[in-house]
């Protein structure tokens, strides 16, 4: 029996080489991990919690019932952490502005409702916003929170902070979805990003939730020459 593992990073990688070495070929049914806990010396959510890190990768196939798998086709994932912008743009060595244009609180249309999950009479907070570069337009903000999840925000003077930072620091979230697209800058945005009528831009859509509460949804339209950087 070898030396005790004592930490879940310590079993991450004694997985990761037995993986990497082909000791578990794909499609192999791996020990399970009361095995795994017996064999390393260790716990068995210790064995549980590096697993799990090791399917997040995409290298595990975790079926509950059916065991664990070496993934016969390893899809690798990308990292993506919901960025301050305030920090992307001063990471850059450029001046960071911020420009409130609109904040009510509001019903919001049916679509919106349908895409929060919210029941009828909940009221959304709807902000939009300038975040600027050096002066120049960098992303147009048009976001709505939920004021349920979130009800200090009424409180908030949105004047001095902008929502994606302050969100970030008072709104924890559990889970997420993104989506990415590129489209043409409608007069709406045009304007506010001072470019030419259906200019292409970039668009982020991302909705966040605190369990099965919507915390906000938002719409972040970059003005041209933006990039998306991530690992994998």
């Amino acid at each position: 029996m070898q030396d005790a593992i004592n930490t879940w990073q310590d079993v991450q990688r004694e997985v990761l080489g037995r993986i990497q070495n082909r000791v578990w070929k794909p499609g192999d049914i791996i020990p399970n991990e009361v095995d795994l806990a017996k064999e390393f010396g260790c716990a068995r959510a210790t064995v549980n919690r590096a697993l799990q890190a090791v399917a997040d990768s995409g290298l595990l196939d975790r079926r509950r019932k059916a065991g664990t798998r070496v993934a016969v086709n390893p899809v690798r994932k990308a990292t993506l952490e919901i960025p301050i912008i305030r920090q992307e743009i001063e990471q850059r060595g450029q001046h960071y502005q911020y420009a409130l244009i609109e904040q009510q609180v509001t019903d919001p249309q049916a679509d919106m409702q349908a895409m929060m999950k919210l029941s009828d009479g909940q009221q959304l907070l709807h902000l939009k916003a300038l975040h600027l570069a050096d002066g120049l337009p960098h992303v147009y903000e048009d976001r709505w929170i939920n004021i349920s999840t979130v009800p200090e925000i009424v409180a908030v003077d949105w004047q001095q902070n902008n929502a994606n930072e302050w969100l970030v620091a008072h709104a924890p979230f559990s889970d997420g979805d993104i989506a990415f697209s590129a489209g043409a800058a409608g007069a709406v945005e045009a304007e506010i990003l001072n470019v030419p009528l259906n200019t292409a831009v970039f668009i982020i859509e991302r909705s966040t939730w605190m369990m099965q509460q919507s915390i906000t949804r938002v719409r972040l339209t970059y003005a041209p020459g933006h990039r998306l950087h991530t690992t994998i």
